[in-house]
C-alpha cells in the first residue's frame, strides 16, 4: 500500500502533436481540424459562454431579472470600468464589442483551469493567447490608422517631438520595439505563463497529497497539508481567474486609447 510519486506529465496536453493516439480527426485534411484535450475544453467554454448569452438575452425584459440581469451587470462592467473609463463614452461605445469579447472570453477559458475534470485552463497553451493578443493588437494599429492614417500614425507613435535629430536613432527602435512588439507579446505570455504555472503547482499538490496519504504512516499527516494548501490554491486561482481576465481586457483599451491619441506622444 505504499504510495510512489510520479512526475506529472504535461507532454500530451502541451506537445500533442508527438501523442496521436490522444488527438480526434489527427487524420483530416493534413491535421487542420485536429482536437486535442485543450481544443475540446477550450470549445465547450466557449459553448457554455454563448448558450449563456442567448439563454440571458433571448426574451429580453424591460426590468431585467435573473439571468438577463446578471448578464447585464457583467456587461456594464465592461462598458463603465474598463471601455468608457479608459476611452471614454463615445469610443468606449466603439470599441465595447471587441473589449466585452476579450473579457468574457478570457474569463470563461480560464474559469476551466478549476472545473474538476477538466482541470486545466484552455489558455494554459500559448495558441489561444496569442489569437487574443492578434485581436488587441489589430485593434490598437486600426484605432491609430482610422485617425491619423497609417503613416502618420506610425510616425506619431515613433518620433518624440523636440529631440536632438541624433537621439532618434537610439529611440525610434526602442520605441518600435516597445509598442508594435513588446506590447502583443506582454499580453499573451503573461495570460499563458499565469495559467500553465498555476496548472503545474495545482497537479503538485494533489499528486503529493495522493503520495503523502497512501504512506500509511507519519507522513499520512502531511496529505492533510498539502490537500489544504491546493484548496487555498485553488481559491486563489479563482482571484486570478478573473483578474487576468480584466487586466487583458484593460490593457486592450489602454493600448487602443495611446492610438488615438498617439499625436499627443
Amino acid at each position: 500500500m505504499k504510495g510512489s510519486f510520479h512526475a506529472p506529465e504535461l507532454d500530451p496536453e502541451f506537445f500533442p502533436g508527438q501523442y496521436y493516439g490522444d488527438i480526434l480527426f489527427d487524420d483530416v485534411l493534413g491535421g487542420w481540424f485536429a482536437l486535442d484535450r485543450i481544443m475540446l475544453v477550450r470549445l465547450l467554454m466557449t459553448a457554455i459562454l454563448v448558450l449563456l448569452f442567448i439563454a440571458a438575452f433571448r426574451n429580453p425584459k424591460l426590468v431585467p431579472k435573473g439571468l438577463q440581469n446578471v448578464a447585464e451587470y457583467a456587461l456594464d462592467f465592461v462598458r463603465i470600468h474598463i471601455a468608457e473609463d479608459i476611452l471614454g463614452k463615445k469610443e468606449g461605445r466603439r470599441f465595447l464589442p471587441l473589449l466585452a469579447a476579450i473579457f468574457f472570453g478570457t474569463l470563461f477559458w480560464n474559469v476551466s483551469t478549476i472545473i474538476p475534470a477538466l482541470n486545466i485552463s484552455a489558455n494554459a497553451r500559448i495558441g489561444m493567447p496569442i489569437v487574443l493578443a492578434g485581436a488587441a493588437y489589430i485593434a490598437m494599429i486600426y484605432a491609430g490608422t482610422k485617425r491619423y492614417g497609417f503613416g502618420k500614425y506610425v510616425k506619431s507613435s515613433l518620433v518624440i517631438p523636440n529631440l536632438p535629430p541624433a537621439l532618434h536613432l537610439l529611440v525610434v527602435p526602442i520605441e518600435f520595439f516597445s509598442t508594435f512588439i513588446l506590447r502583443p507579446v506582454t499580453l499573451a505570455i503573461r495570460l499563458m505563463a499565469n495559467f500553465l504555472a498555476g496548472h503545474i503547482i495545482l497537479v503538485l499538490l494533489y499528486s503529493a497529497t495522493n503520495f503523502f496519504f497512501w504512506q500509511l504512516n507519519g507522513w499520512t499527516a502531511m496529505s492533510g497539508v498539502t490537500l489544504l494548501a491546493a484548496v487555498l490554491f485553488t481559491v486563489y486561482e479563482i482571484i486570478i481567474i478573473f483578474l487576468q481576465a480584466y487586466i487583458f481586457a484593460l490593457l486592450t483599451a489602454v493600448y487602443i486609447e495611446l492610438s488615438l491619441h498617439a499625436d499627443s506622444h
